[in-house]
C-alpha cells in the first residue's frame, strides 16, 4: 500500500530523531600525546543560522558553556555597538569573519582591505582572532597574493592573528591551490576547516597527506564541522554512521593541536560549526532539519573541551 507524503513526512521526522545518539565515549577520550595542565582550548559559538537578538545569542551561548562567539564584523553602528554591548554583559570573548563577495578582483580587495581594517581598529573589545573569506578561487596567484599580504601587514601592525579559511570559492578552496600558496608565501596562517576539501575531493584526501600536513602546520584556528566526499557537513555527526568521518577529522584536529603544544602555544581556538539548511540536510516538501543544529553543536564543543583541554 503507498505510503502517504503526510505519513512519510511525520515517519521519516520521528526516524530522524531516534538516530541521534551521544559521540561514542572513544571520541571523548584524550589524543596520544598529553596535554599541559595550562593549556586552554577555546571554544566559539556560531551565530549562523541563529533566530533572535544578539542577547539572545550571547546569553544562550554563555549558559550551554562557550567561551565566545565568532560572527561576521559588524559595519553597522547600532549593531556593533549593540554587539559589543552584550559581549560584556555575557563576558564572552570573540573573533570576527571579515571577508568580500564582489565578483571583480579590484572592488573585492578594496572591500576586503576596509573590513580588515576596521575589524582590527574599530573594535572597543580586542578579538581573538580575525578569520578571512578571501579572494576568490578564480582571481589568479598574483591576484589572490595580495589579500594575504595585507592580512601579514595588518597583523603586524595590529597583534591580532589573521587566517584564511580552507573554503569553497576563495584562496584556500582545495588542497593543491593552498599548497602554492603555503609554500610560496611564508608568512600565510590559516584557519582550517577541511570538511570542504573532503567535498571538493570527494574524498578523505588520500593520496594528498604530504600537503595537509603542510597545511596542518600553518594553522591557528580550526572550524570543528565534519564533512564527508559528498558534501561539507554530515547530518549528525554523532549518528554511528558518521564516526569514521568524524575520527578522520579528530586526527586532523589532534596534529594541529599537538603542534601547537610542542611550539609552547597555551591556547588554541576553535568554532563549532555545523550550519542550519541548507548545510543541514532536510526532509523533503518540509525541509525540516534531520537534526538540532545548536545540539549538535554544543555537543561538538563539550567533545572539544573534555579531548584538548589540559585540566
Amino acid at each position: 500500500m503507498p505510503i502517504s507524503r503526510r505519513k512519510f513526512i511525520s515517519t521519516g521526522a520521528a526516524f530522524s530523531g531516534a538516530l541521534i545518539a551521544p559521540f561514542q565515549q572513544e571520541n571523548m577520550d584524550k589524543p596520544a600525546f598529553s596535554i599541559p595542565p595550562d593549556f586552554r582550548v577555546t571554544v566559539m559559538a556560531t551565530d549562523w543560522g541563529f533566530q533572535g537578538t544578539f542577547d539572545d545569542y550571547c546569553a544562550r551561548a554563555k549558559k550551554d558553556g562557550y567561551d565566545g562567539i565568532e560572527l561576521w564584523w559588524q559595519s553597522d553602528p547600532q549593531k556593533k555597538q549593540r554587539l559589543f554591548d552584550n559581549l560584556k554583559k555575557h563576558s564572552l570573548e570573540v573573533g570576527f569573519l571579515c571577508g568580500a563577495h564582489d565578483y571583480t578582483f579590484t572592488r573585492n580587495l578594496e572591500q576586503f582591505r576596509g573590513m580588515i581594517e576596521a575589524a582590527s581598529t574599530q573594535s572597543p573589545q580586542k578579538p581573538l582572532y580575525i578569520n578571512c573569506h578571501s579572494g576568490r578561487d578564480y582571481f589568479s596567484f598574483e591576484e589572490n597574493k595580495k589579500f594575504i599580504e595585507c592580512t601579514m601587514e595588518n597583523a603586524q601592525k595590529s597583534g591580532i592573528p589573521i587566517s584564511h579559511e580552507t573554503h569553497r570559492s576563495r584562496i584556500l578552496y582545495s588542497a593543491p591551490a593552498a599548497r602554492k600558496f603555503i609554500e610560496g608565501i611564508p608568512g600565510l596562517r590559516i584557519t582550517l576547516d577541511i570538511s570542504h576539501w573532503c567535498n571538493v575531493h570527494e574524498s578523505f584526501l588520500e593520496g594528498q597527506e604530504s600537503t595537509v600536513d603542510l597545511a596542518l602546520q600553518r594553522v591557528d584556528h580550526i572550524h570543528a564541522r565534519v564533512g564527508h566526499p559528498e558534501g561539507p557537513q554530515v547530518s549528525d555527526p554523532r549518528a554511528p554512521e558518521w564516526e569514521n568521518a568524524l575520527n578522520k577529522h579528530i586526527s586532523w584536529w589532534d596534529k594541529v593541536v599537538e603542534l601547537k603544544i610542542k611550539q609552547g602555544a597555551k591556547r588554541m581556538t576553535f568554532l563549532a560549526e555545523f550550519g542550519p539548511p541548507d548545510y543541514m540536510p532536510t526532509l523533503p516538501y518540509t525541509r525540516q532539519p534531520l537534526a538540532d543544529q545548536w545540539a549538535i553543536n554544543v555537543s561538538m564543543m563539550q567533545l572539544l573541551k573534555k579531548r584538548y583541554s589540559g585540566k
